[in-house]
């Protein structure tokens, strides 16, 4: 799993998330490829929530 196709899961649009914030997504990318995805998670469980409310997939209706 690579780090778009994680954010795709967690409904997290990737690119509105790199262009919004590409700090705090460059830190997300780097520390995802070097831990588990299940790490990564438990490291930013509350910040990912905060995150999916601000950069949800758009849903077609």
């Amino acid at each position: 799993m690579n780090f778009e196709e994680y954010l795709q899961a967690k409904k997290i649009d990737s690119k509105a998330f790199q262009t919004g914030n590409i700090v705090l997504f460059s830190t997300w990318q780097s520390t995802f490829a070097q831990v588990h995805p299940d790490s990564f998670t438990e490291q930013f469980k509350f910040q990912i929530n905060a995150t999916r409310r601000l950069y949800p997939i758009a849903v077609n209706v």
